[in-house]
């Protein structure tokens, strides 16, 4: 059953799902922006951070239950593995529209009504930075250039046709996403994001892009390193087998709804 048929996508409830570690500086602003919007709730999935990060998770899901939720992960960490938990529990839970956004605030929470209504003519919703021009508030002009790059490189590789296809910023219909295989991807970086878009693409998901304006985390440090800078280059290498097949599905997608960037 699509969303149509149960709710518009504008009217649905809405799980937002957040992978936090050594967030607390700015998870309780996060969570007040995305709890302000009504028919937004949270899942936190924390990484065991051992700021406490967890514990004031905990807080508000006892302040406010049934709005706020939290995962407590252990075992194997990473960016991917926490989207993968996150997500399925979503999923679980039966949450027709799911979003994936990150905590530092570098994702703004008023976009949140803008991705759930692009939803209208699309099954993924991308926020994205470099749909009108470049977006991005407070990177030095080697992180642009480096990102700008990595785009146009996945995109050369893999047939995907997005602008920005590392976004973390990203609402999906539960079936859509449903279809991606969570578990079975390789990746556990930011090349994740690259994954799971090249699934959805792959499945003929209608996939259109909304402009956000991206800004730099005031606290904390950056998870890119060079080891996810190796897995970010050699993931879309790994895929390439499939961009054919993505590119028919992404044009059967486009004659079904030919208003909107896919």
């Amino acid at each position: 059953m699509t969303i149509e048929t149960a709710a518009a996508p504008g009217a649905a409830r809405v799980l937002v799902v957040v992978p936090t570690y050594n967030e607390r500086g700015t998870l309780p602003e996060l969570l007040s922006g995305i709890t302000a919007h009504d028919r937004f709730d949270v899942l936190v999935v924390d990484d065991a951070s051992p700021d406490g990060t967890g514990a004031i998770a905990d807080a508000w899901a006892a302040r406010m239950p049934g709005r706020v939720d939290v995962l407590h992960r252990e075992g194997a960490r990473g960016l991917g593995r926490a989207y993968a938990d996150g997500l399925a529990r979503a999923l679980e839970r039966g949450a027709p529209v799911i979003v994936q956004m990150d905590a530092d605030l570098s994702h703004d929470p008023q976009y949140l009504p803008d991705l759930v209504e692009a939803l209208d003519g699309a099954d993924l919703a991308i926020g994205s930075r470099y749909l009108n021009g470049i977006s991005v508030v407070n990177w030095p002009l080697r992180r642009i250039a480096l990102s700008t790059f990595a785009n146009r490189y996945i995109r050369a590789v893999t047939g995907l046709t997005a602008r920005d296809c590392t976004s973390g910023y990203r609402c999906w219909r539960r079936e859509t996403l449903a279809r991606v295989p969570l578990t079975g991807l390789a990746s556990n970086g930011y090349a994740f994001l690259t994954e799971m878009l090249f699934h959805a693409a792959k499945n003929g998901a209608r996939i259109v892009e909304r402009p956000i304006v991206f800004v730099e985390r005031r606290e904390g440090v950056s998870k890119l390193d060079g080891r996810v800078l190796a897995e970010s280059v050699l993931t879309p290498l790994r895929l390439a087998a499939s961009r054919g097949r993505i590119r028919n599905a992404q044009a059967r997608a486009s004659s079904k709804f030919p208003g909107g960037r896919t």
